[in-house]
């Protein structure tokens, strides 16, 4: 079975995701860390761009709208530790 890359980007994608929600549900992640948003963050543009061998409009919803939500999870972490205490 030979992989094209955008195989190899939507696998990778789903493992970061699995692997992030993993690490939350293990304790080891925060949900509102950097490395826990990252994953989501990169996981979901993996599957993305696995969209380009056989696009699915469910699946580019779902995956879009993850972006987002990580996106904005991401910078709202990042404001948070630039606020003085």
């Amino acid at each position: 079975m030979a992989f094209a890359w955008y195989d190899i980007a939507g696998l990778a994608g789903t493992l970061m995701i699995l692997l992030a929600y993993f690490l939350l549900q293990a304790g080891r992640l925060s949900g509102t860390g950097v490395a826990y948003q990252l994953l989501n963050l990169f996981g979901a543009g993996g599957v993305l761009l696995s969209l380009a061998g056989a696009f699915n409009l469910s699946v580019a919803l779902l995956e879009g709208a993850w972006v987002l939500v990580s996106t904005y999870g991401l910078v709202r972490t990042l404001r948070a530790r630039r606020r003085p205490v």
